[in-house]
């Protein structure tokens, strides 16, 4: 059954814990792709940046208006027929109900990699809000895509050109 988005250029949500590449693999996916890109932490507000950069995760009250704002974001480009991409942890299977609540046919592209993996690219990550320290917390809290959510995961330890080409094969074509 179709939804009415033949032929539009997908609205992307590429997700996963720190150090999983979201924000580069989501970028030079949006390029590919020619399309509006978005910083998911640009929609934080600056008590959950400061909660975050003192090594305190979030709780689900802090993340709420984050993703209702990532969400509205991704609508208002889904409506406007130019597609998206965004990078957003969205962690848990209800954060991503949230996000496809205000864009029903996001696509999501869950980025993952072993611990050593992600631990590594985050002790060489400099002048970012988020700890290393918070890393076990989100990898704890990690959900992975269900069957009946719309997306695919993806290996994210090549290099993040493959990871794009792999990325670009998996996305809806319309």
């Amino acid at each position: 059954m179709s939804l009415g988005t033949e032929h539009r250029t997908p609205c992307v949500a590429v997700t996963g814990v720190a150090g999983s590449g979201k924000s580069t693999v989501a970028r030079l996916l949006a390029k590919r792709l020619g399309v509006p890109f978005a910083e998911g932490d640009d929609f934080h507000s600056p008590a959950s940046v400061a909660k975050m950069a003192a090594g305190t995760p979030l709780d689900d009250a802090d993340r709420d208006p984050w993703l209702r704002s990532i969400g509205r974001w991704l609508h208002e480009h889904d409506v406007a027929g130019t597609g998206a991409v965004v990078s957003c942890s969205a962690l848990k299977r209800r954060y991503r109900d949230t996000l496809r609540a205000a864009c029903p046919g996001v696509f999501f592209l869950q980025l993952t990699a072993g611990r050593e993996v992600l631990a590594g690219r985050l002790g060489r990550r400099r002048g970012h809000f988020m700890p290393h320290t918070l890393l076990d917390s989100q990898l704890a809290a990690l959900e992975p895509l269900q069957p009946d959510e719309h997306g695919a995961e993806l290996d994210a330890t090549p290099a993040p050109d493959t990871v794009v080409d792999s990325a670009a094969a998996v996305l809806p074509t319309g």
